[in-house]
């Protein structure tokens, strides 16, 4: 799809992550270097936060995969990984570490809300700070469970809604210990310096969530996209 065909945040956000990606370069080659998962701005390591099953045998999908650091991760535990992201200067570094590091698995340039592969292919979605923040949750959410088969698993880590409600329009200004923000009719919000455009998906809302990031695991349900979500928006 042509960028003049893709809904207007997905096309903003292409153009600002593929003027970022040089920036992500590094630290996806250092994720890609780790032997142990380690999830969020704290660097939890899987074997503390437990958020992965057995994926060996698992067809899994990474949805806004970035440079592929967490795919790689799944791949060398046995799972057979597709990635999918946005920004094909990411997926440019995500193919130099494949080889680089010996391992191969698809990876698609594509908007994450619509996936360009059949229903019911794989057992697990997994997105970190991909398609769960930068995609419009009343999209990405009924995709994955298009693409899981029954019984299939979402894993998802976000920004937590606390921290949302609390940050200032102005990135460089630290969160707010007051709330400046209405938690009820959160889908989108514009953040006008951070050159792109974010979408976050509160898992407070649907139950989960904490100050500094939420970990949302959860068997897909049919009337999960029912659930309210909010959506977080940067104009370029």
């Amino acid at each position: 799809m042509t960028n003049e065909k893709l809904p207007e945040h997905v096309r903003r956000n292409r153009l600002a992550w593929d003027k970022l990606a040089r920036d992500y370069a590094e630290p996806g080659r250092r994720a890609w270097s780790e032997e142990e998962p380690s999830w969020g701005i704290w660097s939890i390591p899987e074997t503390e936060a437990q958020i992965l099953p057995e994926v060996k045998g698992l067809d899994v999908i990474e949805l806004g995969c970035g440079t592929a650091y967490v795919s790689a991760w799944l791949a060398r535990r046995g799972a057979r990984v597709t990635g999918i992201d946005n920004s094909s200067e990411q997926l440019k570094t995500a193919r130099e570490l494949q080889t680089k590091h010996g391992l191969s698995f698809p990876l698609l340039h594509g908007n994450a809300e619509e996936v360009p592969l059949p229903d019911k292919s794989f057992d697990l979605a997994i997105s970190e700070y991909g398609a769960s923040i930068w995609c419009d949750p009343y999209k990405w959410i009924p995709e994955a469970s298009r693409l899981l088969r029954p019984g299939g698993e979402l894993i998802f880590l976000v920004n937590g809604t606390i921290l949302i409600l609390c940050t200032n329009d102005d990135e460089n200004i630290p969160a707010s210990p007051q709330m400046l923000r209405d938690y009820f009719g959160m889908h989108r919000f514009e953040f006008p310096d951070s050159g792109g455009q974010w979408n976050s998906t509160s898992a407070t809302e649907i139950g989960f969530g904490s100050c500094e990031q939420a970990v949302l695991k959860l068997k897909i349900l049919k009337n999960f996209a029912r659930k309210k979500v909010p959506q977080r928006v940067i104009p370029l």
